[in-house]
């Protein structure tokens, strides 16, 4: 006799865990208003989180203690910029939706998945990259969030193209 496995929540459509969203300063808002969008309508909170590169986890938790990479760099800097604070709460004032932003250690992308797994959330929700010579760099060290994500994860990951790239030989006319 076989058993059958429970399926996930996700697996059957009904999400009930948070919307888990990567923040940054200077992150375009259509980022943070899609995640907001896809929380209401689930009717779960949304968690926003900030990875801090300049810091390690201590203990391997996201959001436990935290070390700065630099040993010889400022004490306690961790922590979530202010401007950060206020650009998401006005983006999410007047919405429909349980909020929350929480501070995290390390690479962006493993960051984020042990945050997910410790809050039981339904999906990940990154922005892509912009389209300059910085990001593409950036890509090309050290890889997109959003890749890393959804190769290694067995959450859904939804990536909003923050300045999609639309060819001029458009065919759909």
């Amino acid at each position: 006799m076989t058993e059958t496995p429970t399926p996930r929540p996700e697996a059957s459509g009904n999400m009930s865990g948070p919307i888990l969203v990567g923040v940054m300063p200077g992150q375009h808002a259509i980022v943070v208003e899609r995640a907001a969008q896809v929380a209401a309508s689930a009717g779960v909170p949304l968690v926003c989180a900030y990875a801090d590169v300049t810091v390690y986890p201590v203990d391997g938790t996201a959001g436990g203690p935290a070390a700065p990479i630099d040993p010889d760099g400022v004490a306690g800097a961790q922590g979530i910029p202010e401007s950060l604070k206020a650009t998401i709460a006005h983006q999410l004032d007047g919405l429909d939706v349980e909020w929350s932003i929480v501070p995290l250690a390390g690479e962006p992308a493993r960051a984020l998945a042990r945050e997910a797994g410790d809050i039981g959330a339904s999906m990940i929700v990154v922005g892509t990259r912009e389209h300059k010579l910085t990001a593409a760099l950036k890509e090309l060290t050290a890889g997109s969030v959003a890749r890393h994500l959804f190769h290694r994860q067995d959450l859904p990951v939804l990536v909003v193209p923050v300045n999609p790239r639309v060819p001029d030989d458009d065919d759909d006319d």
